[in-house]
């Protein structure tokens, strides 16, 4: 008879728990915020730690559990469960909680300061429906000096890794030498980029010259020479319509790589050609970008 309530408790359990996951959906939709955890893999993709330290078990707590390595699709944003397939599992654990057996701690990855779980998925969700506070985990760290918090967007934890990297930029090369107002990225991993376009132009501004040039110099001409003929050559062709939310530093960068593509088959490729084959290949999803560059415009800041 025990068994039986306790079966029943928990499907119940779980169904409420569904339901407060798909009104929470609806209500993080229509006021524009994220309404899903987010994937360890797509952050460590943008952050990139460098290295990881195990720190053992400790006592974490659950609302600063914003991400899952894997499950990230099956639970809401609050961790509670999206889909029907989840029941047995899921209510299993509820059924141990409830006969009051001692379950194992959940593994998580802590990043900034916030986790992800690796191992205990259905655990961390049946806590937090039932509003515990803490869990048990084992924790391995990841480095980052990227702030998150819950709720990001893909687009914002990008915005931050920019700063940060521009930051660090400006830091190294103290490049008062250079129009850094005029010089702005969107994507990750652009600003080092651009420093290895000003040491490759200085390489080759060095095959003509008998006394090495230095760094500031080579960033001037490469301003001069690279970057804002190609920016001109940007605006002529009106390419930042077809893609809304990016800079002319990220049309700059795709720009050079597909020129630099094209001159493989074709050596007198000019910068004319390659502006003209990208604006063509991105023009069927300009709409879908205007779409998503608004929907995410207006979720939470």
């Amino acid at each position: 008879m025990a068994n039986d309530f306790i079966t029943q408790q928990s499907l119940d359990d779980f169904h409420k728990a569904k339901n407060r996951a798909r009104m929470h959906s609806l209500f993080d939709k229509l006021t524009w915020k994220n309404p899903d955890l987010m994937s360890l893999y797509e952050v460590t993709s943008i952050i990139k730690p460098k290295k990881e330290t195990y720190l053992g078990m400790k006592t974490i707590e659950i609302d600063r559990i914003i991400g899952s390595e894997g499950r990230y699709r099956d639970f809401s944003a609050a961790f509670l469960p999206k889909r029907e397939m989840l029941r047995a599992r899921w209510t299993s654990v509820d059924q141990a909680r409830l006969s009051d057996v001692v379950l194992p701690p959940i593994s998580v990855f802590e990043l900034g300061g916030y986790y992800f779980v690796r191992d205990g998925n259905h655990r961390v969700s049946v806590a937090r429906s039932m509003g515990v506070e803490y869990i048990d985990a084992e924790v391995v760290e990841l480095d980052s000096e990227i702030p998150l918090e819950p709720g990001m967007t893909t687009r914002q934890l990008k915005q931050r890794v920019v700063q940060y990297e521009r930051n660090a930029f400006i830091e190294q090369y103290k490049p008062s030498y250079l129009p850094m107002g005029e010089i702005s990225f969107t994507t990750p991993g652009s600003y080092p980029e651009m420093v290895n376009h000003i040491l490759v132009h200085k390489y080759y501004i060095n095959q003509n010259v008998k006394e090495e040039i230095s760094f500031e110099d080579a960033a001037r001409s490469w301003y001069a020479n690279v970057y804002a003929p190609i920016v001109r050559q940007i605006r002529e062709d009106n390419l930042m319509f077809y893609f809304p939310g990016n800079a002319e530093g990220d049309l700059y960068m795709w720009l050079v790589r597909r020129w630099d593509e094209m001159k493989k088959t074709k050596a007198d490729t000019s910068i004319k050609e390659a502006a003209d084959k990208l604006k063509k290949e991105s023009s069927a999803s300009v709409l879908r970008r205007w779409i998503d560059l608004v929907r995410d415009r207006f979720r939470r800041r």
